[in-house]
């Protein structure tokens, strides 16, 4: 059997500790159980990471990043990508297509257990000095994507508690009265479009370029942190 690399251990790893943290929880999983999942040993693990807690905001940085990659890619793809239906509903696709992500996104603390309560936590660190949804909504104002007679902390909240409800309405109903996901999408993009786009349409190539703006920023604070992770 051919070596594995060093980077094809460490993508071995982040998937066995996925697996794991879902099933167990962050606080109940261990580096042995994570080995033993891998199929590595213990000594392999700490070869690529010092900790458990390294380990996790690896995986935390790999999934959020796969998450905003596959979420711009969309937005590019989409024909109207730059309106906010059309990136809303690639957002939304994108969450529902990754499970960790949908973990991460509701801060779920039956996974992400204590890790939550560490001061600068990976989270915190990679929201300093990133816009909040409020200020990405006033530049997509700005660019004459989103409606600008809208108070954008009142918008940015309401798409807070979709997005967030997509995640997380599964735990307190029943599965019968929840739509079929890909019609729930569509009808939350339409939502948001007549609710949010100026009566002209919107300027979809100018919210491209905001969203382009946005993720290369995500991008350099997401390498950031990796780069703080190795070195």
């Amino acid at each position: 059997m051919a070596r594995m690399s060093g980077r094809e251990r460490e993508e071995r790893l982040l998937d066995a500790a996925a697996a794991l943290f879902v099933r167990l929880g962050y606080d109940k999983t261990s580096v042995s159980d994570i080995a033993r999942e891998a199929g590595v040993s213990k000594g392999a693990v700490y070869l690529a990471f010092e900790s458990k807690d390294a380990l996790f905001e690896a995986l935390l940085l790999r999934e959020m990043m796969r998450f905003s990659s596959a979420w711009a890619r969309g937005v590019e793809a989409h024909p109207r990508g730059g309106t906010v239906g059309a990136m809303y509903e690639v957002m939304l696709r994108a969450l529902d297509a990754s499970p960790f992500m949908s973990i991460i996104f509701r801060r779920d603390r039956a996974v992400l257990g204590r890790y939550l309560q560490r001061p600068g936590n990976v989270f915190q660190r990679y929201a300093a000095g990133q816009p909040t949804r409020h200020e990405a909504v006033v530049l997509l104002q700005e660019a004459g994507a989103i409606r600008r007679d809208v108070d954008p902390k009142v918008a940015a909240h309401l798409m807070n508690m979709i997005a967030f409800g997509l995640v997380s309405l599964d735990d307190v109903v029943p599965a019968a009265d929840i739509p079929e996901t890909d019609a729930l999408v569509r009808g939350i993009a339409d939502f948001m479009d007549r609710a949010l786009t100026p009566e002209d349409g919107g300027d979809s190539e100018a919210g491209k370029r905001v969203i382009r703006e946005l993720f290369e920023g995500g991008r350099a604070a997401f390498e950031a942190l990796m780069e703080e992770r190795r070195s």
